[in-house]
């Protein structure tokens, strides 16, 4: 199996962490009955650290198509190499190393953790962009 393949159904665990996280916050929060209703009701803003988790989990909503593109893009190209494989381990490393630091509220080290992981895809797509 090729390793970008592999990087993708990775993202996919971590995609799940990212949604139990929050939504195991947002539970604690607005309460099972909430959690098992129809969420209709207007509720007060969430917690700090439920809003960090919904802002997380939204992020890496926003990377994991462009993601999802490059991987698959190299292996249906036949463009895979070393380096598509190293960049994704990178952006997949950097996913989940940004989770904790957003959770905790670390800034500016979450921002280049995130700006990795982007170089990580940037190294997957590369491939894609050449003649």
């Amino acid at each position: 199996m090729h390793p970008e393949l592999m990087i993708l159904a990775w993202a996919g665990v971590l995609l799940m962490v990212h949604i139990f996280a929050s939504i195991g916050r947002k539970t604690r929060q607005y309460g099972k009955e909430w959690n098992m209703g129809a969420r209709d009701e207007a509720l007060p803003p969430l917690d700090k650290v439920a809003a960090r988790l919904d802002r997380a989990q939204a992020n890496f909503l926003e990377t994991l198509p462009l993601a999802i593109i490059a991987l698959l893009g190299v292996v249906l190209a036949g463009r895979t190499s070393q380096l598509t494989a190293l960049g994704g381990w990178i952006w997949l490393g950097a996913r989940a190393v940004y989770l904790p630091l957003y959770w905790t509220g670390v800034p500016k080290v979450r921002t280049l953790v995130y700006l990795v992981s982007l170089a990580g895809l940037a190294l997957v797509l590369w491939p894609l962009l050449l003649p």
